[in-house]
């Protein structure tokens, strides 16, 4: 039985010119984005008004397509009308495993040739609209004695066979390859706690501002953003905007604008703008500027505050009008969140259009600001699926007994690290800020779907899973909010001597994983990891690290 060693990421040697990707030429930049993004199905194209790039695309990415694991993700996600992009090594290969499968209208699947060992090979256009990841590569492995070209042998993973790593190495997919990943998609799906776009980090944040008054048209007001060491939340520290507003001389405005960002910002990941400001009960404007114009057009969106309280302002991109020096534009223009050149804060007698804004006074204000970031549609649902491993933490945990481990665990030094890379992996998932969820799977096999599962955390729990429901969890926890942050194990309840013949098909595909992660009370943050020689099982890391400081 080869344990917990799906290998959905299947690595050809690179002399194979013929079916793989050509790296040289990848790393030369010399493929275009017409080439290096084909679509596979439908046969047909892209159907109309299916968005497959730019700011309003919504594409999930697949990495080990072709696996065990990803081609059946890669089914479940057609199959719910999604355009999927499936990042593959070999393109004959995945022709022939996904190019017959079903869709319904609206679902595509692109293909891109890529590897994720090799980081060159990640070209930015391929990820063009990415919002979501489902990871499922995994290093490839075989038994010593070979297996058939279907991989029979491999994944049946119930009778064991002497198994061994060929092509890329442990660390290679299972560590560095994610890191890869990470490093081209984070950007693109967003990070959980939203994109910092200004803060106060020091007393030069402040001098990336710079005041915009009502000087300009013959106005008397004036204003500029400062730095305040502890002014804000529990003393720390904060950008105001302050100033003093006069009405006359048809004056009656006061703003900041920050430099043109270099290059410009890409939100498209992200819902909209937020804010963390003490309000003083008047009505600011947020404007966003697309380009570097200094007097160009400028999307704005107007917000209330509450005088003398902390709060949260939340500004969908999709509210932000289109305006020319306080007049709306009405010929279609909208705001391209992939290009936010600057923003500015404003406080104004008029509102728009010559309208009067209701929550104006004249005279001394200031407003701080402890934050401004983009953030992430509400609630937040894991953009980040992984597929690991039970038995990541155990090797070299204190007080276990390998001889009863699964063979991944008992031959992880010879398999050259496997278990201990995968867990790198996960940590570097855990540390990289983007909203995930890791799924340890227990020895995955090609049984039917729907077997009574048992989901825990610790890492301890041994026995198999089928990939059907492996698959389909992984597509689920897309719409899970409650996951996110979440890293647990699964298996089913069968034992490995009893065959399961499966549930009949309407159970097998109603399960409701919603309740089943609900009813497993899993914990964010666990990880079942030891730490400085302390396991620290079903506990946050976080909380078990607090206890070893305490106890120091």
């Amino acid at each position: 039985m080869l344990e917990e060693m799906d290998s959905d990421c299947e690595i050809p040697a690179l002399t194979e010119i013929n079916r793989n990707v050509d790296l040289a030429a990848v790393a030369a930049g010399q493929q275009q984005q017409q080439s290096s993004i084909m679509t596979l199905l439908p046969a047909t194209g892209v159907p109309m008004g299916v968005v497959t790039s730019g700011s309003n695309a919504d594409v999930v990415l697949v990495t080990g397509a072709t696996g065990g694991v990803g081609k059946r993700v890669v089914q479940r996600l057609l199959q719910k009308g999604r355009v999927v992009r499936a990042l593959v090594r070999d393109v004959n290969k995945a022709k022939q495993l996904l190019g017959n499968l079903p869709v319904v209208p609206g679902a595509v699947l692109q293909l891109i040739a890529a590897d994720i060992t090799q980081k060159q090979t990640l070209l930015p256009e391929m990820f063009d609209g990415v919002r979501e990841v489902i990871s499922c590569s995994a290093v490839k492995v075989q038994p010593k004695e070979g297996d058939t070209p279907d991989r029979q042998k491999y994944y049946q993973g119930i009778k064991f066979y002497d198994p061994e790593i060929i092509e890329n190495t442990p660390e290679a997919v299972e560590y560095r390859g994610i890191q890869n990943l990470l490093d081209v998609v984070k950007e693109r799906i967003g990070f959980e706690d939203g994109k910092v776009i200004l803060s106060p980090t020091d007393a030069d944040s402040a001098d990336r501002w710079g005041a915009l008054d009502d000087v300009v048209m013959g106005g008397v007001s004036e204003s500029s953003m400062v730095f305040d060491r502890t002014g804000g939340e529990g003393g720390a520290a904060v950008l105001v905007f302050r100033g003093i507003v006069r009405t006359e001389n048809s004056g009656g405005f006061v703003s900041v604008r920050c430099k043109n960002f270099q290059p410009v910002l890409d939100l498209s990941a992200y819902e909209g703008i937020q804010l963390r400001v003490k309000g003083n009960g008047l009505r600011y404007k947020m404007i966003i500027r697309s380009d570097t114009n200094w007097d160009g057009i400028g999307y704005c969106r107007s917000f209330d505050t509450t005088d003398g309280e902390w709060q949260d302002i939340f500004l969908p991109f999709s509210e932000f009008i289109p305006t020319f020096r306080a007049r709306t534009l009405r010929d279609g223009t909208t705001l391209n969140p992939a290009s936010v050149a600057s923003v500015q804060l404003m406080l104004s007698k008029f509102e728009y259009d010559g309208e009067l804004n209701p929550k104006f006074k004249t005279g001394f204000m200031e407003l701080p600001i402890a934050s401004i970031k983009g953030y992430l549609k509400k609630p937040v649902a894991p953009k980040f699926i992984h597929v690991s491993s039970a038995g990541v933490t155990r090797p070299n945990r204190p007080g276990i007994n390998v001889d009863q481990e699964p063979p991944a665990v008992k031959l992880n030094d010879a398999l050259g690290g496997l278990l201990t890379y995968k867990l790198a992996g996960e940590d570097a998932i855990r540390q990289s800020g983007v909203p995930y969820a890791v799924v340890r799977p227990c020895a995955l096999t090609e049984e039917p779907a729907g077997a009574p599962l048992e989901i825990a955390q610790g890492d301890n729990i041994k026995g198999k899973i089928s990939r059907e429901d492996v698959a389909d969890l992984c597509v689920s926890l897309l719409n899970q909010p409650s996951a996110v942050g979440l890293t647990f194990e699964i298996k089913s309840t069968i034992p490995f001597s009893q065959p399961w013949q499966g549930a009949d098909s309407a159970a097998a595909g109603s399960r409701d994983w919603g309740s089943e992660l609900s009813a497993a009370g899993l914990k964010r943050g666990v990880t079942g990891k030891t730490v400085n020689g302390v396991y620290t099982g079903k506990e946050p890391e976080s909380e078990a690290l607090k206890k070893q400081t305490a106890t120091v």
